[in-house]
């Protein structure tokens, strides 16, 4: 049974000036050491970033009103296959725990200047 749907569309050069703006006091807000690690070794790191502050987005849009996460609470991570999911930690074990959630589901596209997540919760 799907407990929530979210998405979220991004356009990728605005994360890259929200970056050089505000450099590591935005990064370290949003992002985890893992996904920073992730981004920065791509070619086009910007677009990594965007695309998964997309699914942070998504991700809390599913939730529904009433979590308490932070952006850094929800971790992108990448599976040995290279499809993107969900790191169910600690926090987010509970939460799915109180909610009954038993899968994350995630999808990330993107095209040339856009960006864009779906997350599906299922219970």
């Amino acid at each position: 049974m799907i407990y929530g749907i979210g998405i979220d569309i991004i356009r990728i050069n605005r994360m890259e000036e929200v970056v050089k703006k505000w450099g590591n006091r935005f990064l370290d807000k949003v992002f985890t050491a893992n996904e920073l690690e992730y981004c920065y070794k791509k070619y086009s790191p910007y677009l990594s970033l965007a695309v998964r502050f997309a699914a942070k987005e998504a991700f809390i849009k599913a939730m529904g009103s009433g979590s308490s996460l932070s952006l850094r609470d929800i971790e992108v991570i990448n599976t040995r296959s290279g499809k993107p999911t969900i790191n169910v930690n600690k926090k987010l074990e509970d939460l799915f725990d109180n909610h009954r959630i038993m899968n994350a589901h995630l999808s990330l596209s993107h095209e040339r200047d856009y960006g864009v997540a779906c997350v599906i919760l299922e219970s």
